[in-house]
């Protein structure tokens, strides 16, 4: 037979519930907090139907631009040919979380913050830019009760 063209078709793992999460949404999902501008990622949950996202948008991340009731718009930039295209999908809220993607960033600027702050307050300047890991330096082995050892594979046996 030949496979189907569906609207859902081959998500059966992509919309599959993960281990000990079956049964009824949990409420706390209904009392997060959306606002235009926030960074989100969409995951499909596959216990409501209703206002579900079409698999290409399952993983990917956007940015909400409405907010309404029970559902959220979100623009995703989409790859067409050899270009960008934004796209708009309303989604209902079972189906997106907020994205983990700037918080490294935002720790960062406020770990940068407090350091300037204190060294303003002592009268210093601080560099708050990341440096990448320097090579190790340069060191001499001593052999000195350290004696070099040779090393010869051992050889294969079959013990039946």
């Amino acid at each position: 037979m030949p496979h189907s063209y569906g609207y859902r078709a081959r998500t059966r793992d992509m919309f599959k519930r993960g281990f000990k999460e079956h049964g009824p949404i949990k409420l706390s999902t209904y009392l997060v907090n959306y606002q235009i501008g926030d960074i989100v990622d969409i995951k499909a949950n596959a216990a409501q139907q209703k206002g579900m996202p079409h698999k290409f948008y399952h993983g990917r991340t956007g940015i909400i631009y409405n907010v309404t009731p029970r559902a959220v718009g979100v623009i995703i930039n989409k790859v067409v040919g050899n270009r960008y295209i934004e796209k708009r999908v309303n989604l209902r809220v079972e189906h997106i979380r907020h994205s983990k993607c700037r918080q490294e960033f935002l720790d960062r600027v406020k770990r940068n913050h407090d350091a300037h702050v204190e060294a303003k307050a002592k009268g210093e300047r601080v560099n708050l830019k990341r440096q990448p890991v320097l090579p190790r330096t340069a060191h001499t082995v001593s052999i000195k009760d350290n004696a070099p050892q040779t090393m010869t594979p051992v050889p294969y046996e079959t013990t039946i």
